[in-house]
Formats: C-alpha cells, structure tokens, sequence
C-alpha cells in the first residue's frame, strides 16, 4: 500500500496481529487445491471475489501485516519498506488482470476490496462491479450531485476531507471530497450494501491476498453461508475465518490464480496504460499589432493547477526555424511564454519525457501553430480512438502511441486546448510470451515483464467503524 497513505492514517495502538508467519502448501497439494478451485470457478453462477493488499504486493505496494509489512516493520522498530515504483505508476497484476478476463467471460459477478490503490478500476473492472470499501487514492467525488473523479495522481487527504478542487458537472461546482477512510469513518453505504448484496446471493466467495481481519469488512463472506455458498481462501498466513473456508491455498496469489485460469482455458488480457494531457495554446496581438503574444502549457486534464506525475520534462524545439530559441522546460507548470511575427505561421516539435515506471523514455510530436483560432470544437469517438491505441500498442509491443480524442476552443481569451491519449505501459502475462515465469506451480517468486524489458519484481455503512481486530 502506498506509504503515504499509510502515514496519513490516525494513529492507533492496535492494529492487529503482524508479522505472521507464511505457509507454503507442498507443490503437489497446491496443485490439487488449484485444480479444485478452477473446478469451483467453473461450476459457479454467481462468483464474488474479496481482494486485500496481498494481490498488490507483486505490483511493487507493500503490505500491512506480513514479515515486510508497513505495520511489521513500524512494530519492530525498522525503517519502512520501499516501494519499487512510485504509487501512481503501479500497474495491475496478473491477478488484478485475470479478474478482468472472468468478468468478461460472464463468470466473476463482483468485486469487493478493501484496497486503496485503485488497481482494479484502472484494470478494467467496471465501476458498477466493484465496491472499494476502503476507498481509492486515486478517486475525488462531489458530496452534492455525487459525481465522482478518478485520477492519475494520489489525493492529497484522506479521512473524506475537501480537496482543492472542484465538481465540473453543470449547475453543481462544489468542493470534492477524498473517498479514502480513516480509522474512524463510517464504511460508505452505498458501497458496503452492495457488497452485502453480492455476498448473500454468491455461490463462491473467493478470497485473494487478506488477512481477513478488518472488521466489518472481514465478515462479508460469512454471508454466502447462509444461502449455501462456499468460502475459498488464498493467502500465505493463516486467517481467523480459514475455519469458515471450504478451501483454503496457501500460496502466492500469482500463482494460484494463473494455475486456475490454465485449467480453465482462459487467457490473461495484457494491461495498456493509458494516460491523458493536454496542450493549451493562448495567444493575444500587440498593442501595434504585429506581434503576437502566445503562451504554450502542457498540461493536466484534471485541471490548471493539478499535478501532470507521468511527464518530467519538456523539450521545445521549432522546425526550420533557426531563429527561435529552443526550450527545456523541467518543472510544472510546463509553460512557454513567446512573442513572435504576428504573420508567419510555424511548427514545434515538442519532446515529453515521462516519468519512473513508463514503459518508454519519451514521445516526440509536431505541433502546427498558426494563430488562426478554429471555431471547430470537437469530442471524438473516445472509446473507438482508445481501443485502437490499445491493439495497436499490443501488436506492436511498445508504448508511445498518441492521438487527438478532443479539442476545445475559448475565444476570450483566444485559446485552443487540445486533448491528447497516450499509451505509457504495456505489461503481458501470457506464457506464450515468454514474459511470465509461470510454468510450475512451486510457490515460487513470481516475475512479470514489462513490455520495455524491465522486470518488477475498513468498516461498514452508517453507524458501523473499522476497527482492527476480527
């Protein structure tokens, strides 16, 4: 889990037993117990998955509870653990990914997870199939219309603060709020009753990578017991609900879940990244009129002022035009300010260097300038544009890919802001590639590889608080 989120919590004295020791199921039992856990899939109608911070922990997020957990550590006295990449570049794991391919084989019903990190949503779990108890790091919602926002940057609150922006939706505009709790707020409601809901008309609930320990939360897959569902368990410490369980693997999340998708002949969607930025070109003639004064910003999409964490710089360089000076901008904003011949049009090449976790250094693109506003505003097919960015990237087994998804157009001031998609991480699971060391069910470490080479090694609804303990 992100350690800043973790610092930002209240301060409590218990928060439950640490540190515990990890089993290892014996390579011919974990082999049984996958095969009966695909056949549980398989025979499921209505398959609820409950995820903890132990399907992340191979996304480079540290845990809470094990032998290198946040709260082990701070227990013991040791300094905390270090994450291999920075929050808001951690990318979906297998796990995370072959949740997706179930809930497109009409197979997993729901999600509930006690996660802050938001990897399922960024994964491509639909947002009506999942209830992020906890909240998400990454998501601002509007208390008044409840629209809600996700980002590609970590809020900077928790505990259902105001955050310093604002809702967007029309006759609305009042101050957002973060989503993640602190100890003491209420689960919220509309996210636990559907957990609820789920839980009592599932046939499996499956487990994955928790201690099971957070109270409410802990309790929900008591309930498929009570309409004849099954409880399964997958975790490398024992949990005190492993009674409760009609199977319980111990193993690394990783493995179990990629041994199950074999036997159940389902492959396991690569993850594409997606980001958004914007370029706004402002410009206003002269007081004689022969000049123009312009400035060039890159920009987040999530506002002026917010934070654009996936690109460190900006190199600014004008084709066949020698007489320009050429620019490095290295901090935010990312802002150039000129004056130029009001008459003659010209061409930059913008350069953007992306940030740690990428899947490449750096894009390069050409912008026109001419200074002739378009009164064309335009909201392209979003959806169709992305998808192709998507296969194209997969196809290509690189990053890079761009391209225009809208463009608006302000008039007072004159100013053409256009909206760019770029493709920023590939990352496969797929045997077949040679990128994912699956091929025995050991217990093993588990590898994944990104497509640039690089490997990467609380609470209920109103009236009901997170508390620690079972």
């Amino acid at each position: 889990m992100s350690l800043g989120y973790a610092e930002k919590l209240s301060f409590i004295e218990d928060v439950g037993k640490v540190g515990m020791t990890e089993h290892f199921d014996p390579p011919n039992v974990l082999q049984e117990k996958v095969e009966r856990l695909a056949t549980l899939i398989r025979k499921s109608k209505h398959l609820v998955v409950f995820t903890g911070a132990g399907i992340s922990t191979s996304c480079g997020i540290p845990d809470f509870r094990g032998p290198k957990g946040i709260w082990t550590l701070q227990r013991e006295g040791k300094a905390l653990p270090e994450a291999s990449l920075p929050f808001h570049r951690a990318m979906p794991s297998l796990t995370h990914m072959a949740l997706v391919e179930l809930e497109r084989a009409g197979i997993l019903k729901f999600v509930i997870s006690q996660n802050v990190d938001g990897l399922h949503l960024r994964s491509g779990i639909p947002r009506e199939k999942l209830a992020e108890l906890h909240g998400n790091s990454f998501m601002e919602t509007c208390p008044s219309c409840g629209a809600e926002y996700l980002r590609d940057f970590e809020v900077e609150t928790i505990g259902l603060k105001e955050t310093s922006r604002r809702c967007s939706a029309k006759k609305c505009g009042a101050k957002l709020k973060d989503t993640v709790l602190d100890w003491e707020d209420a689960l919220p409601t509309k996210e636990m009753n559907l957990a609820e809901k789920h839980c009592r008309m599932a046939d499996i609930v499956l487990c994955l990578g928790t201690s099971l320990q957070i109270t409410p939360a802990c309790n929900l897959p008591l309930k498929s017991l009570r309409g004849g569902g099954k409880i399964v368990i997958v975790n490398l410490q024992k949990t005190p609900k492993d009674k409760k369980a009609s199977l319980v693997i111990h193993g690394l999340v990783d493995k179990v879940v990629s041994g199950a998708m074999k036997s159940l002949n389902l492959q396991i969607p690569p993850f594409v990244r997606i980001d958004h930025f914007q370029i706004n070109l402002t410009h206003a003639l002269s007081l004689d009129k022969k000049f123009v004064n312009w400035t060039l910003r890159v920009a987040s999409v999530h506002g002026q002022k917010a934070p654009l964490p996936f690109i460190k710089s900006v190199e600014i360089s004008f084709l066949d035009r020698e007489d320009y000076k050429a620019a490095n901008l290295e901090k935010e904003p990312f802002q150039l300010k000129r004056r130029t011949v009001q008459s003659k049009s010209f061409e930059m090449v913008l350069k953007l260097n992306f940030s740690e976790g990428c899947g490449c250094p750096s894009i390069e693109m050409n912008i026109p300038v001419d200074f002739t506003v378009p009164t064309d505003c335009f909201n392209l097919e979003k959806n169709a544009i992305l998808q192709e960015l998507r296969e194209t990237a997969i196809e290509e087994s690189c990053c890079g890919q761009n391209a225009v998804i809208e463009r608006r157009v302000v008039l007072n001031p004159k100013c053409e802001e256009t909206v760019y998609a770029v493709v920023t991480n590939i990352v496969r699971h797929s045997k077949t590639t040679k990128v994912l060391e699956t091929d025995s069910l050991s217990n093993g470490n588990v590898k994944r590889r990104l497509a640039n080479g690089s490997e990467t090694s609380r609470k209920r609804s109103k009236g009901h608080k997170r508390k620690s303990l079972s």
